[in-house]
Parts: structure tokens; C-alpha cells; sequence
């Protein structure tokens, strides 16, 4: 099966500009959460810093101050936006928005959720960071690492709806897991409330967390099968499970075995009236690996009400390889310490050449520090920008519209087995199901060799998974679903 829309890597000839991406026929974008197009494309590359002076005598230059940066304080205003000449009438163009990516279209893509690609803004922000380090790697790396890694965090705040004084930038969804559990703040006896449905990179950084601290990790069981679990039951279960020494609740938004999508916002909210009666220290945390909500729901931080969220950014968000991001309640960060020195923080080696405590937690002190792929990390703020071009709602409704139609069609497959619930409100962009008498790997091979390319669920209990997301079209989800009609156990 063959798709055209792929381009080359200049932008110009992308068509960057607001109007086509919101002349064809889709769903519409909210116009408050989209940056213009036209704004993205007039924007500079960063230059290197002109070579400095040497030093003669009488004081050094701010520049010899190794905290020091230009432009290094976080980005204190939002980007100017250019008026949309009829909001209410915009709409997506979707063949416009699969264009930039370079996918090789004879394969249909519905594995999103393990590792991305990348489109033509990200692409091409990473080339221009490559460039700059090849050409003068110490001037550029000077000039921008700050400016550009905090440019990042601010965008990931807006994205979010937050503040990006409270965000870290991590590697990966795993570096954010291990980072946060690694660095609470607990004590012999208290406990960590998880459960079984969790991945293993939560519970072995839970484990380790053990070890260290004399606290207990308890795992329990929300519902006997995702399909027909509840919101209700879900929560109550929770609740029921806290007990006076649970310090954390550490979750997923959603799991990526079956699918479902926890009611995080519900959870949230049953769990403020649990704090209302405890002490500071003694509330309890909600901590969320986000990975597979992060770039498919249309929520803010503040609506989703956990206490940390960790999430890669090289999954839905599409955005460079080895990034990601920890989002803090600013009232969280006092339950966390930093692990791996920062070399973003403001006063991080002033503190350490004077001999002084940094002072409290941040976002930027929990960053880690270290020499990393920048360019990567400074494309962030072009991945936070595509995914507010198009409007988060409009991402989540395509998600959601495209995902809906392959679970509607595998539940109507007497050889099928879906494990993922239909109902929208559990359930995202993963659609995870099962062809009893066949291995999952089995399925995964039988779908690629007709060129689908799907995963397993790397879990004891392994399920087949795609995941559609909004750089599919219909087309391709229905061509995957006539594979599967065709794969069945072998008679007999």
C-alpha cells in the first residue's frame, strides 16, 4: 500500500503558513492554542556568539562567570501570535499536516507509541543546531544551551498550560520515571501505592527506591480485565487502598499493555479530599507516567490535577529523539531532591564555588546536566510549536476518530479478541487486542510481512498493539484492518 505526501526538508517549499494548513476539510482548530505558521518560518537561526576579548586587567567580564549566560533567565512572555483572519472557519488540512513527515508511505505506520519521527519544523531545527555545533561547537554551544533549554521549558509549559519553572528536561520517559522516584523524599515505613497494571520501568525504579529509603512499594489490582473496567471502580479501589502511612500514588496515564486510559483527573480529585485531613508531609503525591496521554489528550497539567507528570517527547509528541519532560506542581518539589548535578539551574556552580546550599528544588536543579545530543534538546521548542499549530483539540479528536474506527471494526471480528475499551474516556490512541490461537509476535509478523507495522506489548501477558495517530488517515487504518481480517489461527 502506497501513500504519496512526502516533500523535501526546505520550508519554503512546505508551504509553511497558516492559511494552507487550515484550508482542507477536517476538524476544526481552536485558535487560542495555535501559533502561526507564518511566525515559525520567519524565525532566525541562532548564530554563535561573537568570539570575546581576551581580558585585560581591572574586573572580569560577566562572561568569565560560569552560571552566566546571555539570555539564559526563562522566557518571561508568550511568543506575539498573528490574528487568524475568520477563526470560527478554520479547519485542518490533514494531507497537508502527513506531508511533513519523510515516512516511507508504502508501509503503514501504526506504531507511533515506540519510537517517532520526526516533522519537517523539528527536522529542521535539529539541522540547524547540528550545523552550528560543526561549525563552531564551543561559541554555539556558549551562546544557546541555556537560552535554548529553558526556550524549551517554557514551551513545554505552554503546552501544558503551566509554568516552565517547574519543568525538567529529561532523555526519555524512563529517565523521568527513574529521576522522580529516585529523588522522593521518603522515609523507613511509609509506603508507595501502585499497581499491577504498571510497566516495568515504575516498578523497578520503585524497587530500587526501596532499597535505599527502608520504604514499601504495595501493588494492587484495579479491575480483572481493562475492557471491562470503570472509572468508578477504578477510584474507588484506590481510595479504599490508601492507608496512613501512603506517602505516593505512582500511575499511568495510560497503560500501554491494553490501552486503557486511567481517569488521572478523577483520581486527582477523589484523593485533594484524603490530603484535606493531613498534614503537608504527610499528603499524598500522585506521580503519572505520562507517556502515552502526553501529545494525544487536550488537558492542561492543572486539569489533569496529578502531582508530577513524566513523559518522553519522541513518542506523540513527534519530537527530537532522547528528549523529554517532568512537569512539577511548584508545591510537589519540596517531596524531591535533585540526583544528577544540573547545569541549568541559575546558581549551580556559583553555589558550588562558594560553598553554599543551591536552596530549594526546581525544575531546573532536577534537570540533569551533563553533555548531551543539544541539538535534540534545543528542538524541543519546534515540537511544542507543530503540536499548538494544529491545536490540541484537533490532534485529540483525529487520535480519537481514527482509533475509535479500529477498535469498532476488531470488535466485530469473531477472531478477534479486543482488550482496550472502546469508550473514549478510557481510552487513547492505543488499540491493543488479541488473535486467540496465535502468538502476539505472530500477528506482528504476519502484519509486517504485509507491510503494517504493529508491536507487542512487552508484558507477561502480551497483546498486539497499533496505535493510529494524527499523522494517519483513514485509509491506512482500513487497510490494516483487512490484514487482520485475513490473519487467523491456523484449523484444526
Amino acid at each position: 500500500m502506497t501513500q504519496s505526501g512526502n516533500g523535501g526538508d526546505d520550508e519554503a517549499s512546505a508551504g509553511l503558513n497558516r492559511r494552507r494548513l487550515l484550508a482542507g476539510a477536517g476538524l476544526a482548530v481552536a485558535a487560542g492554542s495555535a501559533l502561526p505558521v507564518a511566525a515559525l518560518a520567519r524565525q532566525p537561526a541562532a548564530s554563535p556568539a561573537p568570539a570575546a576579548e581576551l581580558p585585560g586587567d581591572g574586573p572580569d567580564p560577566p562572561e568569565s562567570d560560569p552560571d552566566f549566560s546571555p539570555g539564559a533567565e526563562m522566557p518571561s512572555s508568550e511568543p506575539a501570535l498573528e490574528p487568524v483572519a475568520d477563526p470560527s472557519a478554520a479547519t485542518t488540512d490533514w494531507a497537508w499536516v502527513r506531508s511533513q513527515w519523510a515516512l516511507d508511505w508504502s508501509w503503514v505506520n501504526l506504531s507511533a507509541m515506540l519510537f517517532a519521527s520526526n516533522p519537517r519544523i523539528v527536522r529542521n531545527a535539529i539541522a540547524r543546531h547540528r550545523d552550528g555545533l560543526d561549525a563552531n561547537p564551543v561559541t554555539y554551544l556558549e551562546a544557546n544551551n541555556r537560552p535554548l533549554q529553558n526556550t524549551a521549558r517554557a514551551a513545554a509549559g505552554r503546552y501544558f498550560g503551566t509554568s516552565g519553572e517547574s519543568v525538567a528536561l529529561v532523555e526519555s520517559t524512563t529517565a523521568g520515571v527513574g529521576l522522580v522516584y529516585n529523588g522522593l523524599i521518603v522515609g523507613y515505613g511509609d509506603e508507595i501505592l501502585t499497581t499491577t497494571h504498571d510497566y516495568y520501568v515504575t516498578h523497578e525504579s520503585l524497587r530500587l527506591l526501596t532499597l535505599r529509603s527502608g520504604a514499601q512499594v504495595r501493588k494492587i489490582s484495579l479491575f480483572e480485565a481493562a475492557r471491562g473496567a470503570s472509572q468508578a471502580q477504578i477510584v474507588s479501589r484506590l481510595m479504599a487502598a490508601i492507608t496512613d502511612r501512603t506517602r505516593v500514588i505512582a500511575l499511568t496515564w495510560v497503560h500501554s499493555s491494553t490501552g486503557l486510559k486511567m481517569p488521572i483527573a478523577a483520581i486527582a480529585q477523589a484523593l485533594r479530599a484524603v490530603n484535606a485531613g493531613r498534614t503537608p508531609g504527610k499528603t499524598v503525591l500522585l506521580c503519572v507516567d505520562g507517556a502515552h496521554g502526553f501529545g494525544v489528550e487536550d488537558v492542561t497539567f492543572d486539569e489533569l490535577g496529578c502531582d508530577v507528570l513524566m513523559a518522553g517527547c519522541h513518542k506523540w509528541m513527534f519530537g527530537p529523539r532522547g528528549t523529554g519532560v517532568v512537569f512539577f506542581k511548584p508545591s510537589a518539589l519540596a517531596r524531591f531532591s535533585p540526583t544528577i548535578p544540573s547545569f541549568l539551574a541559575p546558581n549551580a556552580y556559583g553555589a558550588w564555588l562558594g560553598g553554599y546550599d543551591p536552596g530549594p528544588t526546581t525544575g531546573a536543579r532536577m534537570t540533569p546536566g551533563g553533555f548531551k545530543a543539544f541539538e535534540h534538546v534545543w528542538a524541543l521548542n519546534e515540537t511544542f510549536q507543530f503540536h499548538q499549530m494544529i491545536g490540541k483539540a484537533a490532534i485529540a479528536a483525529r487520535t480519537r476518530a481514527l482509533a475509535g474506527r479500529l477498535k469498532m471494526a476488531l470488535a466485530q471480528m469473531p477472531h478477534v479478541a479486543l482488550r482496550t475499551p472502546i469508550d473514549p474516556a478510557l481510552s487513547a490512541g492505543i488499540v491493543s487486542f488479541d488473535v486467540p490461537g496465535l502468538s502476539a509476535d505472530a500477528v506482528v509478523r504476519r502484519m509486517r510481512a504485509a507491510r503494517v507495522i504493529g508491536s507487542a506489548a512487552p508484558y507477561a501477558q502480551r497483546h498486539v498493539r497499533l496505535t493510529p495517530s494524527f499523522r494517519n488517515n483513514e485509509a491506512e487504518v482500513d487497510f490494516a484492518i483487512q490484514i487482520l481480517a485475513d490473519i487467523r489461527p491456523p484449523r484444526g
